[in-house]
């Protein structure tokens, strides 16, 4: 008998659980509605773990509305990146209970919601970009591509972005990714004019260009072959590895864009930039010596050293202005090498030719 007690005693408090689980949604519900989403959230996160034992169809809606009030902080632009990734994790759960239950009540707009918050974010990070907010820019395309890594162009513009905020570790990262992948990049574009903004839009086919401009909406069609963004992505990657004085891997990047475009003028300048780059490290360390027996003889090695780093770039610079004699750059940084190494008559029949 006391057994039985007992139990409908843990029956009973489960019950009151569900209850007041059900009365908190509610409570979240409303403030939602109201556009009180961190209060709504607040209320969420404070009462998630009651969530546990209940049906499939209350975990369900308890994650649904998660998932709104998460994405409507997201495009509100209120910790977006995170609450992104947090809202997207809550509709995965909306799919998995209803898929469990067999009650599909929220699935499509779940979905919706989910396509719905990525364009948000998608122009958000465009927006941050355009405002030359470029980490916070580099972070939502990053988030992007998580939930969808078969839109491989959002990796690419979250590494352009780590770039431009010389966020050099993510760059390597998003760069080294987009290498194993295999991204290139290249298609094609299709775009049209709005009529009524007078601005160039891109559609994401010939069919759904064509049904805008049949309704009237749009005019001035144009298509537009993208190039493959290879030797972009390893240029960039290679530049990332040298502001990171990782100089191995940056040569070893400069010289694969080499393979991939052996007249590519800005990798062999890069190059010589690198080799000018390790010798004024070698000219920092030499700076730093004393004045005992051993630090001069470390001197010297390190001197003769850092004159044949010097020259190792000459080649790299000839070759540059081989390809572009009038480059104005190469020209200048071979005038700099020969003035250092003493190699007048190299210099003067240069600047001649300026």
């Amino acid at each position: 008998m006391k057994e039985k007690i007992t139990m409908l005693s843990c029956l009973f408090m489960v019950t009151i659980g569900a209850f007041a689980q059900k009365d908190k949604i509610k409570e979240a519900q409303s403030l939602y509605d109201k556009g009180k989403s961190e209060e709504s959230l607040a209320i969420l996160s404070k009462t998630e773990y009651l969530i546990l034992n209940a049906p499939d169809e209350d975990k369900s809606d308890f994650y649904f509305l998660k998932g709104n009030v998460l994405k409507d902080l997201a495009v509100k632009n209120i910790d977006a990146a995170n609450n992104f990734t947090l809202a997207s994790q809550a509709y995965q759960d909306v799919f998995l209970y209803e898929n469990e239950s067999g009650k599909f009540k929220s699935t499509v707009k779940a979905n919706m919601a989910l396509k719905d918050m990525k364009a948000s974010l998608v122009n958000g990070a465009a927006a941050d970009f355009k405002a030359e907010k470029f980490k916070e820019s580099s972070e939502k395309s990053y988030k992007v591509y998580l939930f969808d890594k078969k839109d491989t162009l959002n990796l690419f513009n979250a590494a352009s972005s780590a770039l431009n905020a010389k966020d050099y570790n993510a760059a390597v990262t998003y760069y080294e990714l987009l290498k194993k992948i295999n991204f290139s990049g290249k298609g094609v574009m299709y775009y049209a004019t709005n009529k009524k903004t007078k601005e160039e839009d891109a559609f994401i086919s010939p069919k759904a260009r064509e049904s805008a401009i049949q309704q009237g909406l749009y005019e001035k069609p144009r298509t537009e072959s993208i190039p493959s963004k290879q030797i972009e992505v390893n240029t960039n990657l290679a530049y990332s590895y040298l502001e990171k004085k990782d100089y191995p891997k940056s040569e070893t990047t400069y010289n694969y864009v080499l393979e991939l475009d052996p007249n590519n003028t800005e990798a062999y300048i890069n190059l010589a930039y690198l080799k000018l780059q390790m010798k004024k490290d070698l000219a920092d360390e030499i700076s730093s010596l004393g004045t005992s027996a051993a630090e001069m003889q470390k001197y010297d090695k390190l001197n003769a050293r850092k004159d044949d780093l010097t020259r190792s770039a000459i080649p790299y610079l000839q070759k540059a202005l081989t390809l572009e004699p009038k480059n104005q750059d190469a020209a200048k940084i071979l005038l700099g090498v020969y003035r250092s190494l003493d190699m007048t008559a190299e210099y003067n029949a240069l600047k001649a030719k300026m």
